[in-house]
């Protein structure tokens, strides 16, 4: 959980979009990022949700989940097993519906 999370109670950003921790860089996301879209996602919660099912999966470095628009931007270590994401975001109670 960032600070921001802590002093806000939320698992979400000022901006709406939650993230899962802190990337080991300093906050420079590198690695490969795929966006997903995920249907069903219609508040913070959601996007929280979705988040912290998907940060479990081995290689996840960073994620930001966007109920507004559905997409779910992924930073991974190397590429993500499709069926395990799939697996994740249902999990959370909600679909993948594919990459962006």
């Amino acid at each position: 959980m960032t600070a921001d999370q802590e002093n806000s109670g939320s698992c979400c950003t000022a901006d709406g979009s939650c993230r899962s921790g802190t990337p080991a860089d300093g906050g420079r996301e590198t690695g490969i990022t795929t966006v997903y879209r995920v249907t069903g996602m219609t508040c913070g919660y959601c996007e929280g949700a979705v988040s912290e099912e998907i940060s479990a999966l081995a290689g996840v470095t960073a994620v930001r989940a966007v109920a507004a628009t559905g997409e779910v931007t992924v930073t991974s270590t190397a590429p993500l097993d499709e069926e395990a994401v799939r697996a994740a975001v249902d999990e959370a109670g909600y679909e993948l519906a594919g990459t962006a």
